[in-house]
């Protein structure tokens, strides 16, 4: 886990010296070291797939680009990083494919059938529409088989797809003619990136500076440093890098957490980053390494992320909801201009639900101003009480896509995965402990055992199942929720779906396997209480065909 802070840099690139050997064109010192930087990194990653070693690496590379050691490893290293990601991206892709692939002749055969039986009817509109389905999805099926081909090609060659430096998109649009190959070539040269080193003080050759209330920033220019023969082993030996300098800008509230790293001299990788507007962007990244250990001998505070807000539960020791204190603060300063820009339902038994309605859809910029709101007022609370943080450990992959359209466009635009780290950044500068757990039936566990007891919504009594899963607590089947099946059971009309005047086939043997299931699961292990196919799967197909 990583702490990324971006800012912006101003460099003062006036009255530095430009390389005749190195330099090309108009382009300024700085350019010109991105440029080999670039440049190095993609030769790099040539080596790399030739099977070249490490040192040889270096040495080469200090000759052919004029950099210092520490460059050409640090391009080596963002080479290596592009070779592993495209290898675990391979087999993730050849999975998404093959479920894709599956799906798509599923439909493929549902059409064929279709068309069949309008044939047989006669209907010649009806046929010619399926015509073209089962012509479209024939041409799917036939592209995902061959992407399908060409994937596991690689994988048994232990090769990668092409890769393209710069970017496949911004590529694409110059094979179009939409954007010249300069935009492409400045893409390409325009990063810089050095990691960081404790016993150098943070980063020797990207060096972050502080200037009075301000920041500065100090990149080495290898290039220029003057030659003084080779070392030991044959590698070139180089002066002292002059460096541009230029102001710094930081966002204001990570400029406290900056500063203590500077003068702790605490290890940061820093990227400078100059875009196809000429402005240049820093990343700093420092590791955050020892969090806090959750302790859950006093309870915790349980939290359920869901695409509008958050909701939250005080669990006790005991795996209970405990009331709130008094000095909670549930509106925080700046937000609440208009109503129901930040809606708080707070219940005195232990139950809270924070809901931003416009996380669902509003812009990029400010749902993650919102979403800092958010995961400071929740991790405020923890402070507050003294208790760790639990929050599910949820994803929503590609595979999971290609579904359906609802679902397809809910997981798109659920901002689970900035909402939870930035909970985690957040209880890592507040000293918060905070533990993840597996989010397998919190809903439907939450809906039949603790929506109608304590009177919350099913967020809430998904919370506290959150909670009580992570202090161990199992959840047995009581004497209310079996005695509310039994009258399911027995109940014979409106309210359940019906065939004629009575419930489903289908509702009818959910009942009877709950029976069955429900006289074993209280002395069943926890393993098996959580199984993905286990009692809460019907309870939650019971719930779905009540609705």
């Amino acid at each position: 886990m990583s702490l990324t802070i971006c800012g912006e840099w101003f460099p003062e690139t006036g009255g530095l010296p430009r390389s005749e050997a190195w330099a090309r064109g108009e382009e300024t010192a700085l350019e010109t070291e991105m440029r080999l930087f670039g440049s190095c990194m993609r030769w790099a990653f040539g080596r790399l797939q030739e099977g070249m070693s490490r040192e040889e690496i270096k040495k080469r590379g200090q000759v052919l680009f004029g950099l210092n050691s520490r460059y050409v490893d640090d391009a080596r290293l963002k080479a290596q990083a592009v070779w592993d990601s495209q290898k675990e991206l391979l087999g993730i892709e050849i999975g998404e494919t093959e479920t894709k692939l599956r799906r798509a002749r599923k439909k493929l055969g549902q059409a064929m059938r279709k068309l069949e039986k309008v044939r047989v009817k006669g209907d010649r509109v009806a046929t010619d529409k399926l015509h073209l389905t089962v012509q479209g999805r024939q041409a799917r099926v036939q592209k995902l088989a061959s992407k399908l081909a060409e994937l596991q090609a690689h994988q048994e060659a232990g090769t990668i797809p092409k890769v393209v430096f710069g970017g496949r998109g911004l590529w694409r649009k110059v094979c179009r003619g939409k954007v010249s190959k300069e935009t492409w070539r400045a893409a390409r040269r325009g990063r810089l990136y050095a990691r960081g080193d404790e016993t150098k003080g943070g980063n020797p050759n990207i060096r972050v500076r502080v200037r009075g209330e301000g920041f500065g920033l100090a990149v080495a220019l290898s290039h220029l440093a003057e030659a003084k023969g080779t070392d030991a082993l044959g590698r070139p030996r180089t002066g002292k890098a002059p460096r541009v300098e230029g102001k710094l800008w930081l966002p204001e509230k990570h400029r406290g957490f900056v500063r203590q790293g500077v003068a702790m001299g605490l290890p940061y990788a820093a990227e400078v980053v100059r875009g196809l507007d000429g402005r240049y962007r820093v990343k700093l990244t420092w590791s955050l390494a020892g969090m806090v250990k959750a302790d859950l001998g006093n309870g915790c505070l349980a939290v359920d992320i869901n695409p509008d807000g958050v909701a939250l539960c005080h669990v006790g020791a005991d795996g209970g909801p405990r009331p709130w204190p008094d000095h909670l603060v549930w509106m925080p300063d700046g937000l609440g201009k208009y109503p129901g820009e930040w809606q708080a339902t707070v219940h005195p038994n232990g139950f809270a639900y924070v809901r931003i309605p416009e996380l669902a859809y509003t812009r990029g910029n400010r749902r993650e101003y919102l979403i800092g709101v958010l995961a400071k007022v929740v991790v405020d609370a923890a402070k507050l009480l003294g208790k760790p943080l639990v929050m599910e450990d949820l994803a929503f992959g590609k595979d999971r896509l290609d579904t359906n359209r609802r679902f397809n466009r809910m997981a798109s635009q659920f901002p689970y995965a900035k909402v939870s780290e930035a909970l985690l950044r957040r209880a890592w500068k507040e000293r918060v402990a905070i533990k993840a757990v597996n989010p397998r039936h919190t809903s439907t566990i939450g809906h039949w055992k603790y929506e109608r007891r304590y009177g919350v919504v099913i967020h809430c009594s998904a919370a506290l199942t959150i909670g009580r899963r992570a202090l161990g607590c199992r959840e047995k089947i009581t004497r209310e929720l079996r005695e509310r099946i039994h009258k399911l059971k027995a109940q014979k009309g409106r309210s359940l779906p019906k065939e004629g005047q009575g419930m489903t086939r289908s509702v009818k043997a959910l009942l009877g396997r709950l029976e069955t299931k429900m006289v074993v699961h209280n002395s069943s292990a926890t393993w098996q209480q959580e199984r993905p196919l286990g009692i809460w799967l019907d309870f939650k197909r019971l719930a779905l065909a009540l609705r």
